[in-house]
């Protein structure tokens, strides 16, 4: 399948929370040519039961109606590694899950939408 952005779980707080960022993602989500990582799935159902927050099983359905969900394959997870212990020179506390949502993009040459910090000064990320 097809897309142009990864949507990462920051994003998605934002989006589900309905701040101002999470206004600004509103377009990437709501268009047709979003993909959401099964491991952005992992550390928001981890979130949600951390904070006791919103029923997940709506949100979940709802991430999986409006985005296409991508697995972690051979070269996703090949690509996330390379990626892992570049950024770690630049960002101590860069961690493997943001490895794996950025490699999921690279390999289809989409953008990133976050507005994690750790992604800021990278071309192929939209920083909300």
């Amino acid at each position: 399948m097809s897309y142009e952005y990864v949507i990462d779980s920051y994003a998605w707080i934002e989006y589900f929370r309905g701040t101002e960022a999470g206004s600004h993602v509103r377009p990437y989500i709501e268009g047709d040519s979003a993909a959401t990582s099964t491991l952005t799935i992992a550390e928001l159902k981890e979130k949600y039961l951390r904070e006791k927050w919103r029923s997940f099983e709506e949100d979940l359905d709802f991430i999986a109606a409006r985005t296409a969900l991508t697995t972690v394959d051979r070269s996703i997870a090949v690509m996330a590694g390379e990626i892992n212990h570049k950024r770690k020179q630049i960002k101590r506390d860069w961690g493997m899950a943001d490895s794996i949502v950025l490699a999921t993009a690279r390999t289809v040459s989409a953008k990133v939408v976050t507005g994690d910090p750790h992604f800021e000064g990278l071309s192929d990320v939209i920083l909300i």
